[in-house]
């Protein structure tokens, strides 16, 4: 089976904490928002956060 082409995305490896692995499947699932998305959002409010103290 081929590999989707992804135009507006990046694949990428990583690992979690079992226990936040734990309670981000569980928000996926009541949220209903896909993980790609949710992993977006926090590496926004990531980059936020750091982007303030460099300035």
């Amino acid at each position: 089976m081929a590999e989707p082409i992804l135009v507006n995305r990046t694949r990428f490896t990583s690992s979690l904490d079992n226990r936040l692995m734990e309670q981000f499947n569980q928000l996926a699932k009541a949220t209903r928002i896909p993980k790609s998305r949710l992993i977006d959002e926090a590496i926004e409010d990531l980059l936020k956060k750091y982007e303030k103290k460099d300035s």
